[in-house]
């Protein structure tokens, strides 16, 4: 998603809930289901994906477990946990409000 670093600032927290929501996945997982989930618009790099998990992690919105991958390698799956869930309707309703108001605005003539 060039150029628009600074727009996924804040975003990708709820991105994340927003994959997670759809099933537990390992790191890895999330990154690819947000790429087509957006048809490829948004990547998301190693050092923005588990800095924003272990963050959400910390504020109990997922957890996690190793687990055996379907290449039968170890990797973190992430779940969304009853927090992360109302996280995710909190965030979602304050994101819809926000692109309400930009859009309200750029409507202005």
């Amino acid at each position: 998603m060039g150029g628009s670093r600074d727009s996924l600032y804040g975003t990708l927290d709820l991105l994340i809930l927003k994959a997670l929501s759809l099933e537990p996945m390992h790191g890895w997982a999330v990154a690819q289901r947000l790429e087509q989930l957006s048809h490829d618009a948004l990547r998301v790099g190693q050092g923005s994906l588990y800095p924003a998990l272990q963050r959400l992690e910390e504020r109990g919105c997922v957890e996690s477990e190793w687990k055996a991958t379907e290449q039968n390698r170890r990797a973190k799956y992430y779940a969304l946990t009853p927090t992360g869930r109302r996280a995710l309707g909190d965030e979602a309703e304050i994101w819809r409000d926000y692109v309400s108001m930009v859009e309200s605005i750029l409507r202005t003539t």
